[in-house]
């Protein structure tokens, strides 16, 4: 009775956990249009953005979690640097400077490897064998990444800088992953969350006091323009706070190569954001795209070979 009570609340997490990861995509997929407003009407540069918006989420984080500052030892502080860095300002720096050097459906194509790096990185940093169906899954739900951005016409086009750029934040990710899997055991997600983000923030700084253009911070609490105060507001407490601690409970449920195949879904969800927000129209390929997606991500959770675990 013991046993069949602790394999149900196992089933239990474990859905939840796939619930979290499609909140957190409908949230991340979503921050596209939110960051597009502040940085296209706004005038906010992409440095800005990253900033303004983390170091409130740290502060937010602070006031419940001051208790505990530092990490256990020096050994765990550096890899939550490495977190910081590499899930913070590297990652989205690079992006949003891939932005402006290649298309964006290069970036959103490239940055999509992330699950596929990832899954290579853990299997040769702890020695596991990758399984098959991850294997099948990550192709199809890659294909089907490729559809949905290029349903709108958009084809992909060599530009070196851009692209390797992209990369560069793909890459990033899928380090911030390996290094968070031997924290997550240790430290609870909101300590976790709050390290990330200080070290994110910190290493960004240098970047927002070089840049040429002016500070906009004073735009966000412009009452003329309720609209960035709104979408910023979203982009804190929904993008970056709520996210950002259920993806790394996810990430502990799921497992990193798992929980990390959900981020094929963040086009489909900028895809439909866009599809009520804006009136851009879905075509066929983005129908496909979409069951692509979907059917990846059901083959990689499901699909066991004979003998696999």
């Amino acid at each position: 009775m013991a046993e069949n009570k602790f394999i149900a609340r196992q089933r239990l997490f474990k859905l939840l956990a796939h619930a979290g990861a499609l909140l957190t995509m409908g949230a991340w997929g979503s921050s596209f249009l939110c960051t597009k407003v502040l940085m296209a009407d706004g005038g906010f540069t992409p440095v800005e953005m990253f900033v303004y918006r983390f170091a409130v989420a740290y502060l937010l984080l602070l006031l419940i979690t001051f208790k505990h500052i530092l990490s256990n030892n020096w050994k765990d502080e550096f890899q939550f640097f490495i977190c910081g860095l590499c899930a913070g300002s590297l990652y989205f720096v690079t992006e949003n400077y891939a932005l402006k050097n290649t298309t964006a459906g290069n970036v959103s194509l490239l940055v999509a490897i992330s699950p596929i790096f990832t899954a290579v990185l853990i299997s040769v940093i702890y020695k596991t064998k990758m399984k098959f169906g991850v294997i099948l899954g990550s192709i199809i739900a890659f294909i089907g990444v490729g559809c949905v951005i290029f349903s709108n016409g958009e084809g992909f086009e060599i530009r070196p800088a851009g692209d390797i750029l992209a990369l560069i934040a793909s890459l990033s990710w899928s380090i911030y992953t390996v290094t968070v899997k031997r924290l997550s055991p240790i430290y609870t997600s909101l300590f976790i969350t709050r390290k990330i983000f200080f070290y994110g923030v910190i290493t960004a700084i240098p970047l927002l006091f070089i840049q040429r253009e002016p500070l906009h911070f004073l735009e966000l609490i412009n009452m003329a323009h309720p609209e960035y105060t709104i979408n910023f507001i979203f982009l804190v407490v929904f993008c970056s706070v709520c996210a950002y601690l259920i993806w790394n409970e996810v990430m502990k449920i799921l497992g990193s190569v798992t929980a990390n195949n959900y981020l094929y879904l963040q086009p489909v969800v900028t895809m439909i954001a866009a599809y009520f927000v804006l009136g851009e129209v879905i075509t066929l390929l983005g129908y496909i795209g979409c069951v692509m997606i979907v059917g990846g991500l059901i083959v990689s959770d499901k699909l066991k070979l004979k003998g696999e675990k």
